[in-house]
């Protein structure tokens, strides 16, 4: 494949990123406009059945994203596909894990909390659209553009090698260490109405997100060693710390 034909490779592959990032955001909505959403249209199996489905499919998501992210994975991964698409392939492969969810989950009946139509809903849905926007803020300051595949086809194209890794603290990250987690887990969790469904959802994506979580600093922690460390002594996970740890 040459570098032009890896270049529309990326490109492509960010679109459909783009597109299914923005179905995500309808989907945990609730957005009626939507064929398909997190609580829409009504599951035709029995409780245990539909858990089981979405347990799954949450299952693929989070596996995909765990095994394809590590460093491992990587080294074995890039001896049969070219390195410069490798970002590519993974964004491909969990917006297809997302794809998946979207078209099989089975929404449950019955409500953990339901503020609509209450003064609590508007700032809900502001809470809501804060935790997306601190997602998307949270992947441009660490390098949006490498986090999904296009400065590693673009640097192929103009034949330039990647830049070493810097461990960098720009703005969210003096403050936790993951704030795209945080943006997620603020936007899974901020809605008016809690269905048991979407209860099953945020769940399932927050234990997944703890788990990945421990993964990647140790990955983080070797690539970077003592100054990973201490950074992590200073700052919180996925809150600002009140007191630096010992």
């Amino acid at each position: 494949m040459s570098r032009v034909a890896h270049l529309l490779f990326g490109i492509v592959a960010y679109g459909v990123f783009l597109g299914v990032f923005l179905y995500l955001i309808g989907f945990v909505g609730d957005l009626a406009v939507l064929p398909r959403t997190v609580d829409h249209p009504a599951s035709a199996l029995a409780p245990v059945a539909a858990i089981a489905v979405d347990a799954l499919l949450i299952l693929v998501f989070g596996l995909q994203h765990s095994i394809m992210a590590r460093a491992g994975f990587k080294a074995a991964w890039t001896r049969i596909v070219p390195e410069a698409i490798e970002r590519s392939l993974f964004v491909l492969f969990a917006s297809a894990a997302l794809v998946l969810l979207f078209l099989f989950w089975q929404p449950l009946r019955g409500d953990v909390w339901d503020v609509r139509g209450t003064l609590g809903a508007p700032l809900l849905w502001v809470v809501f659209g804060a935790g997306w926007g601190i997602v998307l803020l949270s992947t441009f300051l660490i390098n949006h553009f490498e986090l999904f595949g296009l400065s590693q086809v673009w640097n192929q194209l103009r034949q330039r090698p990647a830049a070493a890794p810097v461990l960098r603290q720009p703005l969210l990250y003096k403050l936790v260490r993951h704030p795209l987690y945080s943006g997620f887990f603020i936007a899974f969790w901020a809605t008016p109405h809690m269905s048991y469904g979407h209860a099953l959802l945020a769940v399932g994506m927050s234990v997944y997100m703890l788990i990945a979580i421990v993964y990647e600093e140790r990955d983080l922690v070797r690539m970077f060693g003592q100054d990973y460390e201490e950074y992590r002594g200073r700052v919180g996970k996925l809150a600002p710390r009140l007191r630096r740890a010992r």
